[in-house]
């Protein structure tokens, strides 16, 4: 069956208008008559694209980059390498700020040759602001998360003060995920509402303009209904081909590994402003509509994050993920200061007859021989058993299995799994990789020490079959409809509720926002009992986000699925198990 999965969601915007191309940005600008403008930007922007195209347009007396007023690269790598570290998957999330980057001396020579230029003086870069704090203009480039990994993979952007654009990819995105993103958006969140133009460069040569006033409002409106971020996709060394079929990707790529349906720190919003659409870093929902987002006592919680995740693992005619284990809370604190951890759960999208996955230890093994077989496989000298160690559970389509943090653990190859977790989604430790390459060509790191200070290892086959194996239990049930408690066991903050239905459910958020998937059906309708937004198609395996503010909706069969079965996963904050897993 063709896919119908939307990879494109567009959320369409009322009330306001968009420029686009350089041409008409620029003489926007021109009509301010402005002495200063500062285009404040994300690390990844293409600082040479705006300069270029400033240059050459608007023909200013004087452009600076604020590269200019910054420490040296030596200086800079000294202040960040308490936070970067020497591991080489992980760091330690920084205090810094932006203005811990710029050299006092340098920012006050520019100053004064600001002042004495003649003409119009652009400023261009991250802390444009902190070189003229009264701009006539200010604009701010902005970028997801995912478009500068891209840039990164093709050494086309390089972290903050720095100039290594031929850096390996895991140390750029290190870099970045501990230092220059915490830096950068505690500082949008100080000046965004300062600014007049926010700019999309996200396209090379195709830029947009919106106000940021107009952003202000669009965020708002978006909290007012379902909505979906904008997907992305990435192969792997244990890929497999599902999600070409079902979400409709390239089919010349060999696998596809991953498929990132809910992360908003890393994802995109696309905004339909008439016939342009603006693309946006969806955190920014995040960061200036937190409590409409997230609920009150989510955002009292968690302050401005996203704390569930859904993304897709696709082995299906692929192979094992690697053997991992993520960490307690207390160390994921200490060790990288984080204020909760990865408590996770696998739903089985789908599995083939022989799917399976490793969950929790054998009975009565021995740590120190297992850890000792790790290290031995580690150094090459003899592959890892796992069989010997770790428990192996067949799965079906539509098991649910928890995964709280210290248990060992792996999904096979042959399925496909819609991963549900908390948000601290970079910390696993890998244990055991099977013997491969990344797509690199190199190992990929393994994390042992790491792990065994984090393996509980009374989590045996016992245990994991009395408290984390397929926890599924009736709730409720009416005409044309069941509802199930599923997924993530009784100490986690998020609670998974599955509903099966083939006739209209109602659903509330309760206050706090809600995460779905459509895990059967080829098409559900998304739907307000008040008529407060418009109704919302959604497709097979496509995940929603409902804002804690929507209350009240309805989820149907549509379309295709008319008079059929479908089933929805639903994954919620548990407030009353907030406070204990979060550590302040």
């Amino acid at each position: 069956m063709k896919s119908n999965y939307n990879k494109l969601p567009i959320t369409p915007i009322k009330g306001h208008s968009c420029i686009s191309g350089w041409k008409n940005i620029i003489s926007q600008l021109q009509h301010q008559s402005p002495e200063v403008i500062a285009i404040e930007c994300y690390p990844g922007v293409f600082m040479e694209e705006i300069t270029a195209e400033v240059k050459e347009l608007l023909n200013p007396g004087l452009i600076i980059n604020t590269s200019d007023a910054m420490k040296s690269e030596e200086e800079i790598s000294t202040l960040v390498q308490p936070y970067i570290t020497d591991d080489p998957v992980f760091g330690y999330m920084t205090s810094l700020e932006l203005e811990d980057y710029f050299d006092e001396v340098k920012v006050e020579n520019l100053k004064k040759k600001i002042n004495s230029a003649n003409g119009c003086v652009v400023i261009i870069g991250p802390g444009a602001l902190l070189l003229n704090r009264q701009p006539q203009l200010i604009l701010y480039a902005d970028m997801s998360r995912w478009e500068i990994q891209m840039r990164y993979r093709n050494n086309i952007a390089c972290n903050m003060g720095k100039t290594n654009y031929t850096d390996s990819f895991s140390y750029q995105y290190k870099h970045a995920y501990f230092v220059d993103w915490r830096v950068c958006d505690r500082y949008k969140k100080r000046i965004l509402e300062s600014c007049h133009f926010i700019l999309d460069t996200t396209k090379p040569h195709h830029p947009k303009m919106i106000r940021v006033d107009a952003l202000y409002d669009a965020l708002k409106q978006i909290v007012n209904s379902p909505f979906r971020v904008i997907p992305f996709f990435d192969p792997g060394p244990w890929g497999g081909q599902w999600l070409k079929e079902v979400c409709d990707l390239d089919r010349n790529v060999p696998n596809y590994a991953w498929g990132f349906d809910c992360v908003p720190e890393e994802n995109s919003l696309l905004l339909g402003f008439g016939d342009e659409v603006v693309e946006i870093p969806s955190i920014n929902l995040v960061f200036f509509q937190s409590e409409a987002l997230l609920g009150k006592e989510v955002y009292d919680g968690f302050g401005d994050e996203f704390p569930i995740r859904f993304d897709f693992l696709d082995t299906m005619e692929g192979g094992n993920l690697s053997l991992q284990v993520h960490p307690l809370k207390e160390y994921i604190k200490e060790k990288f200061g984080m204020s909760y951890t990865q408590d996770e759960s696998y739903y089985m999208l789908d599995a083939g007859e022989d799917a399976f996955v490793y969950l929790g230890l054998k009975e009565n093994i021995s740590p120190e021989s297992m850890m000792s077989d790790l290290e031995e496989a580690q150094k090459g000298n003899t592959p890892f058993d796992a069989d010997q160690y770790v428990q192996k559970w067949p799965v079906r389509k539509h098991d649910h299995v928890s995964i709280p943090a210290g248990t060992v653990h792996c999904s096979g190859a042959n399925s496909v799994v819609l991963e549900i977790s908390a948000t601290p989604y970079i910390f696993t430790f890998k244990l055991w990789d099977w013997e491969r390459m990344g797509l690199d060509g190199k190992p990929r790191p393994i994390s042992l020490e790491h792990g065994k200070k984090n393996i509980q290892w009374n989590r045996d086959k016992s245990w994991t079959k009395e408290n984390i194996l397929n926890l599924t239990e009736p709730v409720a049930a009416g005409d044309g409809w069941r509802e199930e408690r599923t997924g993530l066991d009784a100490s986690s903050f998020i609670e998974t509720r599955r509903h099966w239905f083939s006739k209209k459910v109602l659903h509330h958020t309760g206050g706090v926002v809600n995460v779905l998937n459509l895990v059967e059906g080829r098409e559900v309708i998304v739907e307000s009992p008040d008529d407060n937004f418009e109704p919302y198609i959604i497709h097979y395996a496509e995940t929603f986000i409902v804002p804690a503010s929507v209350e009240a909706y309805t989820i149907r069969p549509f379309g295709e699925s008319e008079g059929k079965e479908c089933a929805t996963i639903k994954a919620s904050i548990r407030t009353d198990r907030m406070k204990e897993k979060i550590l302040k």
